[in-house]
């Protein structure tokens, strides 16, 4: 009895597979993929404004997200403090550049996956000079 009962679960498996659609994928045109993520940076970067500015640390704000095309751009100010904007950008690019990329690549990948690019831009907000760039892309993540 058993057999049996196995046999026509794995008849009706058999029947139930057979009948299934088969998954999908459309390729997008580029020109429209273009379009669809400028629609979604410009979205995301709206709807995160709304929380801004915030603290990220004692020396880091977080001031505003804009959407550049089909990029967003994160627009930090650092409290320097006593150190000239010179003298940061000496001794802490490769630090910040390093912790960043690690950072985005991992809690922005689906953005990264989706062609749709990553830019932190630091500024004094003493001077409003930009200290550091770093555009992070889906190729940055792939050579960490």
């Amino acid at each position: 009895m058993k057999r049996v009962a196995i046999a026509v679960v794995i008849l009706c498996a058999q029947g139930v597979m057979a009948t299934q659609k088969p998954v999908q994928t459309v390729d997008m045109p580029t020109k429209e993929m273009i379009a669809q993520n400028q629609k979604i940076a410009k979205l995301a970067a709206q709807e995160m404004n709304k929380t801004l500015p915030q603290t990220i640390d004692r020396y880091t704000t977080l001031k505003q997200i804009n959407a550049n095309g089909s990029a967003l751009e994160y627009l930090f100010e650092i409290d320097t403090g006593a150190k000239s904007d010179e003298t940061v950008r000496k001794e802490d690019h490769a630090r910040m550049q390093k912790a960043i990329t690690e950072g985005v690549c991992r809690s922005s990948k689906r953005f990264l996956e989706a062609k749709i690019n990553i830019s932190y831009i630091y500024r004094s907000a003493a001077t409003k000079a930009e200290l550091f760039r770093f555009d992070i892309t889906q190729s940055s993540c792939r050579d960490q």
